[in-house]
């Protein structure tokens, strides 16, 4: 039997990823600063994200997520924002027009502070230092101040995020995701791409649909989902000190909410059974998302779903693949028969970044585009074959035009990663990367909606 579960009962469990704070009682303080504060996001909100992701689960929508590896302070502006809103917009149109799927749109963003690190140094030359690990915590520049731990840091991220959500929720409500604008979310530097004219294209498609609409009388006016959009926010629960001091009690249910964001996830480096991660997030009744690496077995898939979902409530767990291109079929099949043959619901999503990082002959850390594809064709190629849902993927993006990731249809190459390398972890799809995967995703979905029907009629001779 599970122990009974409070706000703080992580604290009794093994931990990993987490740092050393010099000053302890500095940061209790902080910590109890911040439990003061106003939640960042709201119950009701976190349920509505669970419904939505309950229909995905059911093979009835997609789940688009993705935004920063890291946010940062230095790079906090209006613009940021505003261009990877843009993009993300632009990736649900395809998912949604092109694909014939609803997406249910969750940022990483407004809370994504906080960054697993393989080693707990990073040495530069004959020196050696703590790694950095999320503007939450530490500075990015390599020198011994930079790189203490400063619980300060964790109020610097809130007040970040509280900006970051209140110019989301205006661009999400506020008329900026009108259908009406399709042609307008396009970024400059788009305009004369393969992606962008491609996008260009379909919004063309969407414009003529939308002047049929206002034709027989539907407008924005009439019809409000046309002039708003439903946006949702998640982040990595790797510093739980932080998460319980924003863990609040739901006056309508009495249950336990994170309401740092709609969705955490626990990642593949932290999902110990019995550690602290697991803990912290069995006991909050937000949507959860679990990072599922090669060293995932089946029977452990099986033990840390029934530890976060004891109930089996659909919406409530998103297992979130992240294997690499050359490990994907070796791996993810398993795990699939099991969830299904114990009757588990679950959302299934494909992370096609983290086992795609590579050391480029130049010496920056990238991710080739063509693996983050192949990883997602074939995830949903194992899909199809399985007869399951692919329902969702989890990218890495940003709005600006960086060279970060190698390839694409402006053919990225090595040498070309140091001219807009400015990513603080990890290599970033950018626009023109992330608008062409958002169209092979649709080409995919188009091809199961294709297959579904004739899967539902070999499953009627089947049972007759």
């Amino acid at each position: 039997m599970t122990t009974a579960w409070t706000p703080d009962s992580w604290r009794n469990k093994p931990i990993t990823q987490v740092p050393d704070y010099p000053d302890a009682a500095r940061l209790k303080d902080v910590e109890a600063q911040l439990a003061g504060y106003p939640p960042l996001v709201f119950a009701g909100e976190a349920r509505k994200l669970k419904r939505k992701l309950a229909r995905v689960s059911e093979g009835k929508g997609f789940l688009l997520q993705g935004g920063d590896c890291a946010e940062s302070f230095q790079e906090h502006s209006a613009d940021n924002i505003r261009d990877f809103f843009r993009v993300f917009l632009q990736m649900a149109v395809v998912l949604t027009f092109a694909g014939g799927q609803p997406v249910v749109k969750v940022g990483r963003i407004a809370g994504q502070f906080a960054k697993p690190r393989s080693s707990g140094t990073e040495k530069i030359g004959d020196v050696e230092l703590p790694s950095y690990r999320g503007d939450i915590i530490n500075d990015i520049n390599f020198n011994p101040e930079s790189r203490i731990p400063d619980p300060e840091r964790q109020i610097m991220a809130y007040r970040q995020s509280a900006a970051t959500l209140n110019l989301l929720r205006a661009f999400a409500m506020g008329g900026y995701a009108n259908l009406e604008h399709v042609h307008k979310w396009t970024l400059g530097f788009l305009k004369d791409s393969a992606a962008g004219a491609k996008y260009q294209a379909l919004a063309d498609r969407i414009s003529e649909a939308m002047g049929f609409m206002r034709a027989c009388g539907i407008n924005a006016d009439t019809a409000p989902q046309l002039r708003s959009t439903e946006f949702f926010t998640s982040h990595e629960a790797l510093l739980l000190g932080y998460e319980q001091a924003l863990t609040r009690v739901d006056s309508t249910s009495g249950d336990w909410y994170a309401t740092s964001g709609h969705m955490i996830w626990i990642g593949d480096r932290t999902r110990q059974p019995d550690g602290a991660h697991i803990e912290f997030c069995r006991g909050v009744k937000n949507p959860i998302g679990l990072k599922c690496g090669p060293s995932l077995k089946a029977d452990e898939l099986i033990q840390l779903i029934d530890l976060l979902n004891p109930e089996n409530e659909a919406g409530r767990l998103t297992l979130i693949a992240r294997f690499g291109h050359d490990k994907v079929e070796d791996h993810l099949p398993a795990l699939i028969r099991k969830v299904k043959a114990e009757g588990r619901s679950v959302v299934w999503s494909c992370d096609p970044m983290h086992g795609n990082t590579i050391k480029a002959s130049s010496g920056y850390k990238t991710r080739p585009f063509d693996m983050i594809m192949t990883e997602v064709r074939r995830f949903m190629d194992i899909h199809q074959a399985e007869g399951t849902h692919a329902g969702g993927v989890h990218v890495e993006m940003t709005g600006k035009n960086v060279t970060e990731c190698t390839g694409g249809l402006q053919a990225v190459s090595d040498a070309d990663l140091k001219d807009r390398y400015h990513t603080f972890c990890d290599p970033r799809l950018n626009a023109d990367q992330a608008l062409e995967l958002a169209f092979l995703v649709a080409q995919e979905l188009k091809e199961e909606q294709a297959l579904r029907p004739k899967l539902d009629d070999e499953s009627i001779e089947a049972a007759e």
